[in-house]
């Protein structure tokens, strides 16, 4: 979960009939798509104090469309872009999931930009004050708004708005959420959502982000991982001896990062790296599968930490594992390598506090349009939760990630960011219905291996559902986050890719939109499947 300037139009001609170019892999993204901007209302909720004071103004959403599939009758097909610039979903609509729909329905594809994100600012600086207007309601407003407003630039002639024709929303993550929380409440402008990864159980603690790594992960990396993590733990916690700390963080290269949770934060990147995975090689990283086979060998990786060995040998002992040595000295030789040659060597800073320090960082007092990274964090603090705690994890299972890392630290940039002390007002999200969250014409896609799993409807534990065409419940084999969005142009696509588990996902998606806009025909409306 997570930032574009304004393109100069291309002659809508070109973009609504030349399919040749629009397939060219060579072509940016950026440049095939103009962006256009609706007027929409910064305030849709004039009688909820909670947006006091009230705003009668209006800003630009932008969005971007492609009408080369696209045939009288056909249905709109509105990707949300969720908490990051509309430009990074461009692929989706070039040759991803919206490019695939559009082709399968005769459809019109739309990436529309959510407010706060990219150039949807509805507001000239980011002070808090000025946040106010970012909540998801407002956001699903905007949406509805759009659907039923919108003129499309050289179909200014044709009624495309949802009163006329059959709107359809996709998102993944948090704007998977967001399209299952928007067809539930504007269902008679959107005719149908699909949620793909969609976190729709708002959590606060969210210490269950690691799950997926833990059951999924390759099992030695996993043991290694917690029972190193551990022995941190216990020095860090544990141990009165003021100096095991200060030789730890010095061992790993990180002897000025003034504070324990930013000392454990900056150690821990390689198991966050499971989200990263794709089988597109265009958008994957394959970071986390690099850290375990590095951290699991029992051969040693880096010779320059070979000199640290007896210091490692005296941390595993003080740390609790001294039994263990045998294996875990040659192991935690290679974490602290990994680290060093990872997180220490991007930091080009002669102040370690600043490339790695959250508690007293000095761009929390920096509110121009410009600190973009504002967004996100001002979402979760107020309502969404998912910070990421190893404090959370139960007292009888080790955790991936270092217990000092805890609520108070995780929600530092709260406080910092936004003087916010509460915890997230997650009922706020969880009232559309949460793990439960059911609707006609609404899919639940998820992948089985995605860190994000276990805040949707598929979370282990959650009861199983039926799959119907009219509700569809998809979890795909082995997949990791919302890998049904991502697609190949023809010439690209081989053997291997995309799996047979993402093609059969995407082609289940196609005939259940058709079954749904058939639907829409049978209610009276003119459309051919």
């Amino acid at each position: 979960m997570v930032r574009a300037l304004q393109r100069s139009p291309l002659p809508i001609l070109n973009q609504i009939q030349s399919s040749k170019s629009l397939n060219a892999r060579d072509v940016d993204p950026e440049d095939l798509y103009p962006a256009y901007n609706l007027s929409t209302p910064i305030d849709h909720f004039h009688n909820d104090s909670t947006y006091e004071p009230h705003s009668n103004g209006s800003f630009n959403l932008r969005y971007w469309f492609d009408a080369q599939y696209y045939k009288p009758g056909g249905p709109v097909i509105v990707l949300s872009a969720g908490e990051t610039s509309g430009v990074g979903r461009l692929p989706f609509l070039q040759k991803g999931i919206v490019a695939q729909l559009a082709q399968a329905t005769n459809g019109l594809g739309v990436i529309l930009e959510h407010r706060y994100y990219g150039t949807s600012f509805p507001v000239p600086d980011l002070t808090t004050e000025n946040m106010r207007f970012l909540t998801t309601d407002q956001a699903l407003a905007d949406t509805a708004y759009f659907a039923q407003h919108v003129k499309f630039a050289g179909l200014e002639d044709i009624d495309l708005t949802s009163a006329t024709t059959a709107y359809i929303a996709y998102g993944g993550s948090y704007a998977g959420a967001f399209v299952a929380f928007l067809r539930k409440l504007y269902p008679d402008v959107y005719w149908g959502a699909i949620s793909s990864s969609g976190v729709t159980e708002a959590i606060y603690d969210y210490w269950q982000y690691f799950d997926a790594a833990r059951i999924y992960g390759p099992p030695a990396c996993v043991e290694t991982t917690q029972k190193l993590t551990n022995v941190v733990d216990n020095i860090l916690i544990g141990k009165n001896d003021t100096k095991y700390p200060e030789q730890l963080k010095a061992a790993f290269g990180l002897p000025n990062v003034t504070h324990t949770g930013d000392f454990a934060g900056a150690i821990n990147w390689g198991i966050y790296g499971l989200q990263s995975l794709n089988w597109d090689p265009a958008e994957s990283s394959n970071s986390f599968f690099e850290y375990c086979d590095i951290v699991s060998n029992d051969t040693l990786v880096y010779n320059s930490t070979e000199s640290l060995t007896g210091q490692v040998q005296e941390f595993i002992s003080v740390g609790g594992w001294g039994n263990e040595s045998d294996v875990l000295t040659t192991r935690m030789l290679n974490y602290i390598g990994y680290v060093r040659s990872t997180a220490v060597a991007r930091c080009d800073s002669a102040d370690q506090d600043e490339c790695f320090g959250t508690v007293d960082a000095s761009y929390y007092d920096e509110f121009d349009i410009s600190q973009t990274w504002r967004a996100w964090p001002y979402q979760y603090c107020t309502q969404w939760g998912y910070l990421q705690s190893g404090s959370g994890v139960p007292d009888d299972q080790l955790p991936l990630i270092s217990r000092t890392i805890d609520i108070t630290y995780s929600s530092t940039i709260c406080r910092q960011a936004f003087n916010i002390t509460k915890p997230s007002n997650v009922e706020a999200i969880n009232k559309y219905g949460g793990f439960g969250i059911s609707y006609p014409r609404l899919a639940i896609i998820d992948g089985e291996w995605d860190p994000w799993r276990a805040a949707t409807p598929h979370a282990i534990g959650q009861p199983e559902r039926v799959s119907t065409v009219d509700e569809p419940f998809l979890l795909i084999d082995k997949a990791v986050h919302h890998w049904d969005e991502n697609g190949l142009f023809p010439n690209q696509t081989t053997p291997e890719l995309p799996p047979p588990a993402v093609v059969e996902a995407q082609e289940a998606i196609r005939e259940f939109v058709k079954a749904w806009l058939q639907d829409w025909k049978d209610e009276g409306t003119d459309y051919e499947v």
